[in-house]
C-alpha cells in the first residue's frame, strides 16, 4: 500500500492542530511527525519524496487528533528535555520547562567553589532539576523530596536512565517530614550546601485560567500553591535554616510577580546576600539566599 508523503502529512496535521487553536501548531506538527517515523528536519528537507507507511500514518494522525484535545506534547511522546537531557515524564509529574532551568544555572553558579556539594531538591516531581545538577557536577549528591509516590518513581527512573541513581535518593516525605530529615538515634540534621525547589507557586483561584495543557493535565497538587500562590515558600523557609549549611543557599523558582514577596521571607528569616534573577523573556524567576549561622 502506497505511503503518505511527509510534506503533505505535515501539512495535514498543521493545519488540523491549527484549527484546534493550538499554540505552535506547525511545531508541534513536526515534532510528533519526527518522533513517529524517526525522520529528522535535514532529510524531511533534503528528501521531501519520503513517505510514511500506513501504520506511521495513521499513529500520526492518532496523536494529532489528542494534541488536538490539548493532551500535552511530552505526555504523548513519554519525554521531554531540560538541560539538553532527555527526561520521562508522564502525567504524575510537572513538565519541565525552559523557565526552570534559570534555577539550575543559578545553582551551579553559587555551587562553583564547593567540593562535593550535597544538594537538596524540595517537591522534586519528574526529578529534572536534582539530575540536571548531579549530571553537571559528577561529584555531587543529593537527596529528592515529593509527596507524590507516583511523581517519584519517575525521578527515580530518570536518574537511573541518565546515569547518577548511586548519587540520588528520593524519598517521599510532606517537605521535611520523612525521617532522614529528623534527628534519630543521635544523628545530627542532614545539612546541604544547597537547597533549590520549585514548589507549587499558582494561586488556587488562577488555576481555572491557566491552558488546558496545564490546567487539565498537569497534577493540581504540583500547581496549587494555596489561596496566594505563597504557601510553600512560607513552609519551606521557615525550616531550611536546619538543613543547609553554614554559607550554602537556598534558590526558587517563582512566578514572575512573587519576587519581592519570597524575598522577604528570606529576609524575615535572616538570609542574606538575597538577589532575584531574570529568565530568559525579562521576568523575575529564580529568588536566592545565603545562609550564615552568624544570623541565628
Amino acid at each position: 500500500m502506497k505511503g503518505t508523503p511527509l510534506p503533505e502529512l505535515w501539512q495535514e496535521g498543521k493545519h488540523y492542530l491549527e484549527e484546534c487553536q493550538v499554540t505552535e501548531a506547525g511545531l508541534d506538527a513536526w515534532l510528533l511527525l519526527e518522533y513517529v517515523t524517526g525522520v529528522s528536519r535535514a532529510v524531511f528537507y533534503a528528501h521531501p519524496e519520503k513517505t510514511a507507511p500506513p501504520d506511521q500514518t495513521e499513529e500520526y494522525r492518532r496523536l494529532i487528533r489528542l494534541r488536538g484535545k490539548r493532551i500535552p506534547l511530552q505526555h504523548l511522546t513519554g519525554e521531554a528535555w531540560f538541560m539538553g537531557y532527555r527526561f520521562t515524564v508522564n502525567e504524575h509529574v510537572l513538565i519541565p520547562r525552559q523557565d526552570t532551568e534559570t534555577l539550575a544555572e543559578e545553582a551551579l553558579k553559587v555551587l562553583r567553589q564547593v567540593r562535593e556539594p550535597r544538594i537538596l531538591d524540595m517537591c522534586t516531581g519528574s526529578g529534572c532539576l536534582l539530575v540536571s545538577l548531579l549530571l553537571e557536577r559528577p561529584d555531587a549528591s543529593g537527596t529528592g523530596a515529593d509527596l507524590s509516590a507516583d511523581a517519584l518513581a519517575v525521578a527515580q527512573k530518570n536518574a537511573e536512565d541518565l546515569g547518577c541513581a548511586e548519587r540520588a535518593v528520593f524519598v517521599e516525605s510532606d517537605l521535611f517530614s520523612h525521617p532522614c530529615f529528623s534527628e534519630t538515634g543521635g544523628n545530627e540534621t542532614p545539612r546541604y550546601d544547597v537547597l533549590v525547589s520549585n514548589p507549587p507557586y499558582i494561586a488556587e483561584a488562577e488555576i481555572g485560567t491557566l491552558a488546558p495543557e496545564v490546567r487539565l493535565h498537569d497534577p493540581r497538587m504540583a500547581l496549587s500553591g494555596g489561596d496566594d500562590g505563597l504557601f510553600f515558600y512560607r513552609r519551606i523557609t521557615e525550616r531550611a535554616p536546619d538543613y543547609v549549611q553554614d554559607g550554602g543557599w537556598l534558590l526558587y523558582e517563582t512566578g514572575c510577580s512573587q519576587g519581592e514577596a519570597v524575598a522577604g521571607f528570606l529576609r524575615e528569616k535572616g538570609f542574606t546576600e538575597i538577589r532575584i534573577t531574570k529568565d530568559l523573556s525579562g521576568l523575575d524567576r529564580v529568588v536566592s539566599g545565603r545562609w550564615r549561622r552568624l544570623h541565628v
